[in-house]
């Protein structure tokens, strides 16, 4: 399945964490696209990539109401192994979501993953999570909304009505201790036209 680069979202530049080795906590697979174009996010074997697309207003389409019969499953954060070096550390799941992000009835999952390293502020991507309708069919991602190269933490992880909403916590500038962010972001994205699309407020301080 073909992915394109996601658009970066405004970010403040950041030293490696504080009173720690310095750790480079990179994406391994850069190119994964922050949206999968198709019918459904559950069909990725029918899709085609296409670029991410921020904007500043609200809007987009509204989910289909979910089909007759069982709610499906949503896909286990727990069962994935997530495209994020960490350097030989865990991966760590620490917030997710569920919900029918692209009007097919079947309910997605977001998670919010960073390394276990064990101190300092290691810092979140966020995945959007798909699975086949096969009972065989294991959990997989499709998408990611934040890279972990933002440098940024996300808490609130929530979805409604298909949009999925996180606060971003972050730093004004180097000198801010990584264990003290001081501004924040409501980041916002629904997918629409085949692609997930954000919205992201100004960064304001914060005494987090």
């Amino acid at each position: 399945m073909p992915h394109s680069p996601a658009e970066p979202a405004p970010s403040n530049h950041a030293p490696a964490h504080h009173r720690t080795r310095p750790v480079h906590w990179l994406a391994t697979a850069s190119a994964l696209a922050a949206v999968i174009a198709g019918a459904g996010l559950l069909q990725p074997d029918r899709a085609t990539g296409a670029s991410a697309d921020p904007v500043h207003t609200t809007g987009g389409t509204t989910p289909k109401s979910p089909v007759n019969g069982p709610q499906a499953a949503a896909p286990d954060a727990h069962a994935v192994t997530y495209p994020l070096d960490c350097k030989g550390l865990p991966q760590a799941v620490t917030a997710t979501a569920e919900g029918d992000l692209d009007g097919d009835g079947r309910p997605e999952t977001v998670a919010a993953v960073r390394c276990d390293a064990g101190s300092g502020t290691p810092p979140h991507a966020i995945y959007v999570l798909a699975q086949d309708r096969a009972k065989t069919a294991t959990p997989r991602v499709v998408a990611t909304l934040l890279e972990a190269g933002r440098k940024q933490t996300a808490t609130d992880l929530t979805i409604r009505d298909g949009l999925v909403t996180a606060s971003l916590l972050g730093y004004s500038s180097p000198e801010v201790p990584r264990y003290s962010p001081d501004t924040k972001q409501l980041a916002k994205w629904r997918w629409t036209g085949g692609k997930f699309r954000q919205e992201l407020t100004d960064s304001t301080p914060t005494g987090v």
